[in-house]
């Protein structure tokens, strides 16, 4: 399978020139016709059109995220801000940036990342690190510390996690860029990119961040798999990490405290109704209010109060609730079509690193949906993981958009006449 991505017959051309598919060859000084030319600036926006149905599919998904969004977070809204449109009102400026960062990232030509992600990672590893000195102000009763956000002015924060994500896929990009044809070996194929993702999924674990590291090892696991990572060497991988899994099942007590509470909360249904069960089962409630049709847009009864975050982490419950089953399997149908439609546009990139990325992306958002529906639902343990497009939250929108139009810039270069 992974032999299918980044499969090229010629090579993309800047400015008249055949540009190879090594890293760094935009940055080269290349002879043409007589004379030596250095790649321009210019060289790297695209011209001609994007993936219309992949535009198309983001813009429907973050329109009806917004309106849920309203919907489920009014009452939240006014009880901590006395304001019942504070946090939509702050989500459309998100989105409104996003969609802007989205535009621009679409004409920018995609390869201008593998040649500034000499800054673009050490500039995330020293993010990580700097959240590790804020506290957010949650902690567990255990005097455990969530470090997650940066403040930076009016209540605006950021966080360096979801930089992390883009961060990570660009990193194995061009790593399998360069060393693809080896992948089958143990080193270069296993543990020198396992190494990357644990060196990012290290630091973020520091914040108390499990859903965001289960998260980055799953992605950075989507880009091996199609950089040409030795199948059974990356199938041996997997069930070493289930089983992995299945010790801390057994063994919970040896992780934090607030993953044994989430570990309990999950094994054992009758454990503590009234705070570690309090969240799921309120948005089990919301789900079976649902029914067929759903309450209808507004009507929800869980979001007063019931549903913790129905704003973000589980505000797929107050989806169910108000637009039942039939309104959250068109929105899941929407999900699967971008995620199908990203990997037809990895397929058809021009080059490896531009279907890697383009995989990358996808899986973070097939990923991250389907990992935040089953922890809605009771299926695996309540990690808090954001649902995308929908949970509230400024860096994780606008990265997101941003990622998006990087897609976007995939295909309209895949879209040009190759000269």
């Amino acid at each position: 399978m992974a032999e299918k991505f980044g499969q090229q017959t010629s090579y993309p051309r800047y400015g008249g020139r055949a540009v190879n598919d090594d890293i760094g060859a935009e940055d080269k000084v290349v002879k043409s016709r007589g004379a030596f030319h250095k790649i321009r600036l210019s060289d790297y926006f695209i011209t001609g059109g994007f993936d219309v149905p992949f535009f198309a599919l983001t813009m429907i998904l973050l329109a009806i995220g917004l309106v849920m969004l309203l919907s489920a977070s009014y009452p939240t809204s006014y009880f901590e801000n006395d304001n019942s449109y504070s946090f939509f009102i702050k989500q459309c400026l998100f989105a409104v940036v996003g969609v802007a960062a989205m535009l621009i990232a679409s004409k920018i030509d995609y390869k201008i990342y593998r040649n500034l992600l000499k800054y673009i990672l050490p500039a995330t590893i020293i993010l990580l690190v700097i959240v590790l000195f804020y506290n957010t102000g949650k902690s567990t009763n255990e005097g455990e510390v969530f470090r997650r956000y940066i403040p930076l002015f009016g209540g605006i924060t950021f966080q360096p996690s979801e930089i992390a994500k883009f961060s990570l896929i660009i990193t194995l990009s061009v790593y399998f860029c360069r060393f693809g044809s080896r992948a089958n070996r143990f080193k270069e194929g296993i543990f020198f990119p396992l190494l990357i993702i644990a060196v990012f999924c290290g630091l973020i674990m520091l914040e108390n961040h499990l859903s965001c590291v289960i998260l980055m090892f799953l992605i950075g696991a989507s880009v091996m798999f199609a950089g040409g990572t030795n199948k059974w060497l990356f199938w041996l991988g997997i069930i070493a990490v289930v089983a992995v899994v299945l010790v801390v099942f057994m063994f919970p007590k040896m992780m934090p405290s607030y993953i044994q509470k989430k570990l309990e909360a999950f094994t054992n249904k009758d454990f503590d109704p009234l705070g570690g069960r309090w969240q799921i089962n309120n948005s089990l409630y919301a789900i079976g209010s649902g029914g067929l049709f759903g309450v209808g847009l507004g009507n929800s009864k869980q979001k007063y109060m019931y549903v913790s975050e129905p704003q973000n982490d589980f505000i797929f419950s107050i989806v169910c609730e108000e637009l039942g089953f039939i309104g959250a399997l068109t929105i899941l149908i929407l999900f699967i079509l971008l995620v199908l439609r990203g990997i037809q546009i990895s397929m058809k990139a021009r080059d490896k690193f531009g279907s890697y990325i383009t995989l990358g992306i996808i899986a973070q958002i097939g990923i991250q949906t389907a990992l935040n529906i089953l922890v809605v639902t009771d299926a695996i343990p309540n990690t808090g993981i954001a649902l995308p497009f929908f949970s509230y939250g400024g860096t994780a929108l606008i990265m997101l958009l941003f990622e998006t139009g990087v897609v976007l810039s995939v295909s309209r270069k895949a879209n040009q006449k190759k000269i």
